[in-house]
């Protein structure tokens, strides 16, 4: 017996859902896009042409959508509604997926999780990383225990200049923060997923405004105005977990660097470790030798195959349905998404103070 497709309502027709979500979205066969809204009610109609069903209805009040006979919500909006929309859609019976991070506050991202608690509707956070070959892979050695006891860890998200200068990226108010929220929180989650531990003792940061006051600064988005720029160009951090062990989180927009690299780890364990700077690299120690291995991740080389592979976004969209056909638990876990936006704040909590942050 086929499955009725589940209806799915896009709220947010901007840069992410056109990017990532909804091409990704539409290779589902066992979904379909049936509504659409933005606050510019042309994005909504553009996206529904593109993507929606036949019937798919625009809006440009995201209420309405939810009166809406939906399955799912997915959340594209600035990281100031995602606790809103998604608290709103949960309560109207819906599955949400919410873009990246989880919420502007680690109060929102709390109040998201006991909202999908009552609800009984599943609940997942866009981070797309943890579906890319080399994260796949890395996972399941960190899982086999081949690396033994990790206890420092590297999060990377380092643009020497790439400054976002579209949108709200630079509005504090919006956004929450500038690369430690936006690029950084990717990192971070990578990390922590890789290690599997959530557990925080405490957090210590920096967040410094270097680089945003100059003008017709070199970008690869052209010059920022920095009369906009309001949110930090780099941050940093140092996470100490209740196991003792380390992780190290850098992000930059603007950074005087040439060791760059976005979303990407590095895990020291006590049998071998890995990073992702070159490729993924596993490295350690066998028959009294050091040895570097790099795994061989695509499908290329074969015969009458392309070689292509599943993206991550698609990967993604692809389990995240299947989780919901299936009533599993999706591979984003809130709460796991929860601890992100926790450490995220307490890097801008302690830059702030001058003091660390110290979790229950």
């Amino acid at each position: 017996m086929v499955k009725p497709k589940l209806k799915i309502g896009i709220v947010g027709c901007g840069g992410i859902a056109n990017g990532k979500q909804m091409p990704s979205l539409s290779k589902v066969e066992a979904v379909e896009m049936v509504a659409f809204c933005d606050i510019i009610e042309e994005r909504a109609q553009k996206a529904a042409a593109d993507f929606g069903s036949q019937d798919a209805k625009v809006f440009s009040d995201f209420h309405e959508l939810l009166n809406e006979d939906l399955d799912v919500v997915h959340v594209c909006t600035p990281n100031k509604s995602h606790a809103e929309i998604s608290i709103a859609a949960l309560e109207s019976g819906k599955h949400v997926m919410c873009e990246k991070p989880m919420a502007k506050t680690a109060e929102e991202a709390r109040d998201m999780v006991e909202a999908a608690k009552r609800s009984g509707k599943k609940l997942s956070i866009g981070y797309n990383n943890r579906f890319r070959n080399d994260s796949q892979y890395l996972k399941k050695v960190s899982e086999d225990g081949d690396l033994g006891d990790i206890y420092f860890a590297k999060a990377h998200a380092i643009r020497r200049r790439a400054v976002p200068t579209w949108g709200v990226f630079l509005n504090e108010e919006e956004q929450g923060g500038g690369p430690l929220i936006d690029i950084g929180t990717h990192a971070l989650d990578l990390t922590l997923w890789l290690m599997d531990n959530y557990e925080v003792r405490s957090v210590v940061g920096n967040v410094y405004h270097k680089l945003s006051d100059k003008k017709d600064a070199a970008n690869a988005f052209g010059p920022w105005d920095p009369k906009e720029f309001n949110v930090e160009d780099s941050a940093f951090g140092f996470i100490t977990m209740k196991n003792g062990a380390t992780i190290i989180l850098e992000s930059s927009w603007a950074l005087n660097s040439l060791d760059v690299g976005e979303a990407k780890s590095t895990l020291c364990g006590t049998e071998g470790g890995a990073d992702m700077k070159d490729g993924l690299r596993i490295n350690g120690e066998k028959y009294g030798r050091l040895h570097t291995t790099k795994p061989e991740l695509d499908a290329g080389g074969v015969d009458f195959y392309s070689g292509e592979d599943e993206s991550d976004s698609d990967r993604e969209a692809r389990l995240w349905i299947e989780s919901l056909q299936n009533d599993e638990e999706p591979v984003v876990k809130p709460e796991q998404a929860l601890v992100v936006s926790e450490i995220l704040e307490a890097v801008y909590e302690s830059a702030r103070t001058g003091q660390p942050v110290h979790f229950v």
